[in-house]
């Protein structure tokens, strides 16, 4: 029965369960929350400079993974969204002033903020999904750019 479920859907089993437990690892091992744009943040504005080489380790992993996976399994197709380099910058940018802007991002808030039952994270979790919803609607069914 495992053959017939589509292979996306298994790709994202195993990167959630790879977030999860690379989440768990930082808090356990090391007593810190994994919210990525803290850590890339960290490096970038100078604040992390005591863990640096840490925060250079994630960040390589953050890059090197997905890279060693596109040489394994080969690179997903390319959809009209992602095949936009101009709408791609856009949203990159968008969701950095995002992260900045609720402090924190999905692996922060999402994944170790709502396992901890913060009420802040649980709010930024459903802003951010709710306005990610809201914006793949307007982007697809009414400007048709997707």
């Amino acid at each position: 029965m495992l053959n017939a479920l589509p292979q996306s859907w298994i790709f994202g089993l195993a990167g959630g369960l790879m977030i999860g437990l690379a989440a768990a690892l930082l808090l356990l091992v090391n007593a810190r929350v994994m919210g990525a744009s803290g850590i890339l943040g960290g490096l970038m504005d100078g604040s992390g400079q005591d863990n640096a080489k840490e925060r250079l380790a994630f960040v390589g992993a953050l890059i090197g993974v997905p890279a060693l996976a596109v040489l394994g399994f080969g690179a997903p197709g390319v959809t009209h969204a992602s095949g936009n380099l101009g709408l791609m910058v856009l949203a990159g940018l968008l969701v950095g002033f995002g992260t900045r802007l609720a402090n924190g991002c999905t692996s922060g808030h999402g994944v170790c903020g709502m396992s901890r039952f913060s009420a802040r994270s649980i709010v930024a979790t459903l802003v951010y999904l709710g306005v990610g919803f809201a914006t793949l609607f307007l982007a697809r069914h009414v400007l048709g750019v997707i």
